[in-house]
């Protein structure tokens, strides 16, 4: 089961209220004393010999988790680069596997993300396009936020002729609690520019992606 939403770049999200300082932040144990608070909840012990390091190897988790609220996804796409030989086809990046989480309930959601731009005039290297993906998926999120967030911050650092944007994800809120579906599939997108408004162009991008 497959569930598609569209989105188009009117008041979309932006990075800036996102990003955190480290003056915002707890300490670390603080972060720990809150995951002992959390086990006790759940209805264990949390000085029992197998969870005594959990609060540890939970706090240290999360700086992988969310790893994306200290890096600037523009600056990320800063470099780029003029010397194309007059290139001025799509660049397509399909299959970027991505985790995230949910920011409902804090648990997994796993996917992947294709995401193209029509060069105007520059071009960016397509690692960079990667980890912009990651920076916005390594946060608490909603799918529909961080596919426009993604495509939104390639449009306003290169300012391509156009950006697609599709992400994949399976939501672990969705299929490990409440309605319990574990076959479900959210497809979300975000089209500017000539992908939005030129029919021909989005179709190429969707069956460079398999979505035709």
């Amino acid at each position: 089961m497959t569930q598609r939403r569209h989105g188009s770049m009117e008041n979309a999200p932006r990075d800036h209220g996102d990003r955190k300082s480290a003056t915002d932040r707890p300490t670390r144990t603080e972060a720990e004393e809150a995951v002992r608070t959390l086990i006790r909840w759940a209805g264990d012990d949390p000085d029992r010999e197998g969870l005594l390091g959990t609060p540890d190897r939970v706090a240290r988790s999360y700086n992988e988790f969310f790893a994306g609220y200290w890096q600037d996804p523009e600056s990320i796409l800063r470099t780029t680069f003029e010397e194309t030989e007059g290139y001025d086809e799509m660049v397509v990046l399909r299959n970027i596997d991505y985790e995230s989480h949910c920011e409902h309930h804090m648990v997994p959601i796993i996917g992947k993300a294709h995401v193209a731009y029509l060069p105007n005039n520059r071009v960016v290297g397509i690692s960079k396009l990667a980890r912009v993906v990651e920076a916005y998926a390594k946060r608490l999120q909603i799918q529909e936020k961080m596919t426009a967030q993604i495509a939104k911050t390639i449009n306003d650092v290169l300012a391509p002729k156009g950006v697609a944007v599709v992400v994949e994800g399976n939501h672990e809120c969705m299929s490990t609690r409440g309605v319990h579906k574990p076959d479900v599939t959210m497809v979300t997108s975000t089209m500017l520019g000539v992908f939005r408004d030129d029919p021909s162009t989005r179709r190429e991008f969707l069956a460079f992606i398999g979505k035709s």
